[in-house]
């Protein structure tokens, strides 16, 4: 196989990125872009030079792989469809909104022996590329991902929304199954979780603590990882990090080397590559689904603790007037 030809489904903001992404990159082929809003898929292929579709059944049956970037709660359906069409998929991430759906999808992929990606971005941000050669064996991860409040997202909770990738990374670089875990969070602004606090546990005695908003003042995505002969924090967005060593009794400070690269061409770069070669994605719809399990644990626990708080602030209302009580361990400034 030499000339991919693909398609994206789904042209809002990140899905547009996806159709200028295939539209640059050699041996690729975008044959088409689909999405409800027409008018939209029409402005997306006029710019990158492909036909625009309202409906996946009008995609040209030559389309050999497709990038699904629809909201969550649609991608089984738009993803079962394709599959249906013998197409390997990059569904972004998380992969489906419950595990049950996303399973179905393995299935699917399985039987009809097609490649199906999910959009894990991070996983190719330079930044984790570097560090992925020097950790062994964490002791400690702290993870913060911070960000304003705006809609796109918001059929989901935070924890699906943007949790999910750093629940992804702290899976690949422990590997090791979680033994336990506790969640703080809050619904603010949308009809689920805004903020949430995870602390999760790991049979290999690893410990992470991952606080992440929506309704942030400003922007912060950064992982710091504890240990046995270093510490090192890595800045996501911009992709600068230091390594902290003990030697000779005293802490010596070097930069973590981050190359250049944008992640989302990484990622696509190597989905097509699986395409080509006919074997497994760099990550595989399996991780995605691990991700997912960890990922609803979360969202189950932060519902309970809402419920929990709903009680004591209806009988502190009770008691001492209205009022909201504070939710320890998370805030929602920087």
């Amino acid at each position: 196989m030499d000339t991919v030809k693909v398609a994206v489904v789904g042209v809002g903001h990140l899905g547009s990125r996806h159709a200028r992404i295939y539209s640059e990159l050699d041996r690729v082929e975008l044959v088409g872009v689909v999405d409800s809003d027409f008018a939209r898929a029409e402005e997306i292929g006029k710019e990158y030079g492909c036909p625009a579709f309202r409906r996946l059944e009008d995609l040209p049956s030559a389309v050999e792989a497709v990038s699904v970037v629809v909201p969550t709660d649609r991608h089984y359906q738009v993803a079962a469809s394709l599959m249906e069409r013998n197409c390997h998929l990059l569904v972004e991430k998380p992969i489906t909104d419950d595990i049950a759906t996303a399973r179905e999808l393995l299935r699917l992929a399985e039987k009809g022996n097609l490649l199906l990606q999910v959009g894990h971005v991070e996983r190719f941000n330079p930044g984790i590329l570097a560090l992925e050669k020097i950790v062994k064996e964490p002791r400690f991860i702290e993870c913060h991902r911070n960000a304003p409040f705006q809609p796109r997202g918001t059929e989901v909770g935070v924890v699906l929304d943007l949790m999910i990738h750093d629940l992804d990374i702290i899976l690949y670089l422990v590997a090791s199954p979680v033994e336990s875990l506790e969640a703080v969070g809050a619904t603010v602004l949308s009809g689920h979780e805004d903020i949430a606090n995870a602390r999760i546990k790991f049979k290999n005695g690893c410990i992470a603590n991952i606080t992440t908003s929506r309704i942030s003042t400003g922007r912060l995505r950064k992982i710091r990882i504890f240990q046995d002969d270093a510490y090192i924090s890595l800045d996501y967005m911009g992709r600068t990090g230091k390594i902290f060593r003990k030697q000779a009794g005293r802490i010596v400070e070097d930069q973590l080397p981050v190359p250049d690269g944008e992640p989302l061409k990484l990622e696509l770069e190597s989905f097509l590559e699986a395409v080509r070669l006919g074997g497994k994605p760099q990550v595989p719809a399996e991780d995605s689904l691990a991700a997912l399990r960890v990922a609803v644990e979360v969202t189950r626990e932060v519902e309970k603790c809402e419920k929990k708080l709903k009680k004591l602030q209806d009988k502190a209302a009770g008691e001492y007037g209205s009022g909201q009580l504070p939710i320890p361990g998370i805030g929602i400034g920087e």
